[in-house]
């Protein structure tokens, strides 16, 4: 069944100019991006993005850290899109990612793990709408 789902390319990974490597991954495993921007963060937006884990210590860290440079926010499109996308960008910890995920090959640390993909269907729809208020 064919879904939408949200991915962001953090910025230890455009740093490292692995954007085109990490686009191509989902694509050349049936994904279409269907929307996609590079943007700064604000640190009010970062905030309001990590919502959920307003109340965990590494909440701060977080923020600052997606706020440190640019990012790739994207859509992508596909038959079970998020659990597909979510195999393919492997475990949040790059050591304990899966060999060939996108966080085992261009992930350093749990937070600069690469990239966020949604975990869920009414997560993609949110995330989505935070960053392509018009899709």
């Amino acid at each position: 069944m064919a879904e939408e789902t949200f991915s962001m390319i953090k910025p230890d990974a455009v740093a490292t100019h692995h954007i085109g490597d990490i686009l191509a991954i989902f694509e050349k495993n049936g994904l279409e991006i269907v929307d996609l921007k590079m943007v700064r963060l604000s640190k009010q937006e970062a905030q309001n993005f990590y919502s959920v884990h307003a109340e965990r210590p590494f909440y701060g860290d977080l923020v600052n850290y997606v706020t440190s440079g640019p990012v790739v926010a994207f859509v992508l499109k596909g038959d079970n899109a998020v659990q597909k996308a979510r195999e393919l960008i492997g475990a949040t910890d790059p050591k304990k990612a899966a060999p060939g995920t996108i966080r085992a090959l261009y992930g350093t640390s749990v937070e600069a793990n690469a990239i966020h993909g949604s975990d869920s269907i009414d997560n993609a729809k949110i995330e989505i709408k935070a960053f392509f208020p018009s899709n």
